[in-house]
């Protein structure tokens, strides 16, 4: 999936993605009706996706959550305080402005939307901070700028984290975020659309 940086190249933004227990899930989703577990199939059937496409909440699509998802998402903090609020999707590792950020190319590393006026008066502040000796960047001076480089950062700059979740989860994203205005959030919906079987076992009745 595609989105724009700030210097007009576009960003693979979603990328290595795996996933893993689809079969078996499905599988599972026939337990409860089941006298031998052993003869249960991983064919998607009808009360399969009755299950997988009931209402949120429910509880009628806990196998859903067996289906686990993991990939590299490049997104800005922007999204990521929103995306922040989900119980289950989990940040395995991210990048880190607080140890980095003075090393970034700032005319690649913010989404479009950033005004070029703050992205120069970043680089301004960086080059500032770069051009310190180790020990004036140790000072007190030094510290304050960092820490002003820090909280005057654009809240519009590209990160990637590897993250982890589950197709109940995507499912409450989805129906929550597929409308939202950023349109990072659009193309993470999209993204989603293409996940093994999500459409058929997830929208069929939606």
């Amino acid at each position: 999936m595609i989105i724009k940086t700030n210097s007009g190249n576009e960003i693979q933004t979603i990328t290595n993605v795996k996933v893993y227990g689809l079969e078996d899930s499905v599988k599972a989703s026939k337990y409860p009706m089941a006298i031998d577990t052993d003869k249960c199939t991983n064919e998607i059937v009808e009360r399969t996706l009755s299950l997988g496409s009931s209402p949120i909440g429910s509880g009628h699509s806990n196998f859903l959550k067996g289906i686990i998802v993991q990939f590299d998402l490049t997104f800005t903090p922007k999204m990521s305080v929103e995306l922040e609020r989900y119980h289950f999707i989990d940040f395995v590792s991210s990048q880190s402005t607080m140890h980095k950020i003075t090393k970034f190319d700032l005319d690649s590393a913010y989404i479009e939307y950033v005004d070029r006026v703050m992205v120069n008066r970043m680089k301004g502040l960086i080059e500032r901070y770069n051009d310190m000796t180790k020990e004036q960047q140790n000072s007190e001076e030094g510290k304050k700028l960092y820490l002003k480089i820090l909280y005057s950062n654009p809240c519009g700059m590209f990160l990637t984290a590897r993250m982890t979740t589950n197709y109940q989860q995507l499912v409450t994203i989805y129906h929550q975020r597929r409308h939202h205005r950023l349109p990072e959030w659009q193309v993470f919906c999209d993204w989603i659309e293409t996940l093994p079987h999500f459409k058929e076992l997830c929208l069929t009745n939606k």
